[in-house]
């Protein structure tokens, strides 16, 4: 379960930096560049983080899934991806692997509350990067309910879980929690109060 759930989250946010490329109409190599850096970003720093092997440089297949997706998007014509394409895909991506980063780091003996921050880092950083990359403001300086997705799902698993709650109901429980919290977000502009001093 957790398997599949690390490589359907690394295949959307995938597909969010190969979207990106393709607004800025960038070449096959780009798209396979943004694609990577996007998909396996917030896995790496992660990893670097808690002492662990970085997981792509030891799994072909996540580099292989980064770039089949990024040749899918090439592909397939553009009227086929709506406007807010990347956004969905990101938010998918952002509670799927939130979850996914939380069970590895608790897996590896951290504990319940640095866990859950290591699943929003998970989460986030690939996204920051494509932002980074595509040269657009970062989803963290707009006031945009996204970190808070990230920690909803992230969190609600680690309670789940530390509350002995089986694996597959509390990543269900923890992805769905946090799509649903960005989903909301994109479709009827939810904003945080941004500080005004």
């Amino acid at each position: 379960m957790i398997e599949l759930l690390d490589l359907f989250g690394i295949a959307v946010f995938a597909a969010s930096g190969a979207l990106a490329a393709a607004r800025a109409g960038q070449t096959l190599v780009t798209f396979a560049f943004f694609a990577l850096v996007t998909g396996v970003g917030g896995g790496t720093v992660r990893d670097l983080l808690i002492g662990a092997p970085v997981f792509w440089v030891h799994d072909w297949r996540v580099p292989a899934v980064c770039l089949a997706t990024a040749l899918a998007i090439w592909v397939l014509p553009r009227r086929l991806w709506p406007e807010r394409a990347v956004d969905w895909f990101d938010a998918a991506g952002l509670a799927v692997y939130a979850v996914f980063g939380a069970a590895k780091a608790l897996s590896l003996g951290v504990p319940p509350l640095p866990a859950v921050m290591m699943g929003v880092i998970t989460a986030c950083v690939g996204g920051i990067i494509r932002d980074v990359l595509a040269g657009v403001p970062s989803i963290l300086l707009r006031p945009e309910i996204y970190v808070t997705a990230a920690a909803l799902a992230a969190g609600l698993f680690t309670g789940l879980t530390v509350a002995g709650a089986g694996v597959p109901v509390a990543a269900a429980s923890g992805a769905v929690a946090g799509f649903a919290l960005r989903a909301l977000a994109i479709a009827r502009g939810w904003r945080i109060p941004a500080y005004r001093g």
